[in-house]
């Protein structure tokens, strides 16, 4: 082409999530099974869809109303009841005009991002996920600025990291916090939460809450909304149905702006995602309004709370298998359907100089291709052989803007017959990986 196409920032989209994919469709093509543990996708793993909420589905297939556009900031009778159940908790207050409706959150990541200048950076937690790091680094045109998160330390954040950070950066205008966290399944406890605000208020930051898992939470600990602790600090909380009712398919997700009349700048932000999607004309209509109906039925609460037991159950029998292994770090889980497990320093050799057996011919001749790769990080060269060599497809943690060297999985498997046979699996790959 006569002109470069692409600015720097395209370099840093990347989704390892699905990217691994294509490696486990190699394999199935000679016929192997392959578990699916990289992605979260609740039906992919057998949830069951209650037939009482397809019956509210369908019932607005027949109202004619359903198939025209709505508000361009969503239905209004939608946004009027998730801004009573935001200020039912006790926090800071909205109206309905607070919210605004997008066709999932990646749809609200990649405009957030794409409306701050380039130098406006917004520091994230490290591991980082995919979506959030991958849309920050691209409108910056540079590598995405994280926090730690700390393996040793049920995996909360270093807080005086972030402090330094954020203290000796002038350009860090926001942090955000994933919370139930994606990908470690961890929970973020109140007085962090607390220094969250005290940071923000000290620089004049603001701050995203992303809570899309924020009701999938179980073993005995139940995460705090922003709304419940952001005070007088400007803040946006992401919010959507995929993973709870569950329905990813329906690509709704919205965002909750918090004390946007305190600050001009970030006033003007919010005025701009509005109108972003108002030139869009409106998100899908449908999903929003089945949510309340959904969420009002009596029959929700008893669902979820089902439902996050069961989550909570397998978060045991994967601690009751991983837990005790010498050569990885493990933490249990207790928010939304991940765990990240890192392999201790000293365990993982560079590519090449550890291996899995492989009875099958053509998946050995696959992985042997694929560890040619160049720079192939050592957590990378483990997924590969786990996947050609047990046929359990998981997502390196080197894919999650991270340094360290390790694996993430899902909670999601419901035949727990089939789960424990998996992370046995799994567990099997480690130490023949390691110990030969």
């Amino acid at each position: 082409m006569r002109q470069t196409l692409l600015r720097e920032g395209a370099n840093e989209l990347s989704y390892e999530i699905r990217g691994i994919v294509k490696k486990a469709e190699q394999l199935q093509a000679m016929g192997l099974p392959i578990y699916w543990e990289n992605i979260g996708d609740p039906i992919q793993k057998n949830n069951q869809v209650p037939q009482w909420m397809k019956d509210i589905v369908m019932a607005l297939l027949q109202d004619n109303n359903t198939y025209g556009y709505c508000h361009s900031k969503g239905v209004l009778a939608t946004r009027e009841f998730l801004a009573a159940e935001t200020n039912a908790l006790g926090g800071v207050q909205i109206t309905p005009d607070d919210i605004l409706f997008f066709n999932g959150l990646g749809d609200a990541i990649g405009k957030i991002y794409q409306y701050l200048r380039p130098t406006a950076r917004i520091i994230g937690p490290s591991p980082a996920y995919s979506t959030h790091s991958s849309a920050e680094a691209a409108h910056a045109n540079h590598h995405p600025l994280t926090y730690k998160l700390d393996p040793d330390n049920h995996w909360y954040p270093d807080m005086d990291d972030l402090y330094q950070k954020v203290k000796y950066n002038p350009n860090i205008v926001g942090i955000l916090i994933i919370n139930p966290d994606n990908p470690t399944g961890m929970v973020y406890p109140p007085e962090i939460l607390r220094r969250f605000v005290e940071i923000a208020r000290e620089f004049s930051l603001f701050l995203i809450s992303d809570e899309i898992y924020l009701n999938i939470h179980y073993n005995g600990q139940t995460p705090l909304a922003l709304a419940q602790f952001i005070q007088d600090v400007p803040g946006i909380a992401m919010r959507g149905i995929s993973k709870e009712i569950p329905w990813p398919g329906a690509r709704c997700g919205w965002v909750e702006y918090y004390n946007r009349q305190v600050d001009a700048q970030f006033a003007q932000l919010c005025n701009t995602l509005d109108n972003a999607k108002m030139i869009e004309v409106c998100a899908t209509k449908l999903p929003q309004l089945a949510l309340p109906l959904i969420k009002q039925d009596p029959r929700y609460a008893p669902y979820r709370m089902a439902e996050n037991a069961k989550i909570g159950r397998r978060s045991k029998i994967i601690a009751d298998i991983l837990g005790g292994v010498p050569a990885i770090k493990f933490n249990e889980t207790f928010g939304a359907f991940y765990n990240t497990i890192i392999f201790r320093e000293g365990t993982l050799r560079p590519s090449g100089q550890q291996r899995m057996h492989i009875a099958h011919k053509g998946a050995a001749d696959l992985l042997g291709q694929w560890l040619q790769a160049p720079n192939l990080a050592p957590d990378k060269a483990f997924v590969y052989n786990l996947l050609a060599a047990k046929g359990v497809c998981v997502v390196p943690i080197s894919s999650f803007c991270s340094d360290l060297q390790g694996f993430r999985v899902t909670l999601l498997e419901e035949d727990e017959a089939l789960l424990t046979h998996i992370f046995t699996s799994i567990r099997a790959g480690i130490e023949e990986y390691i110990y030969g």
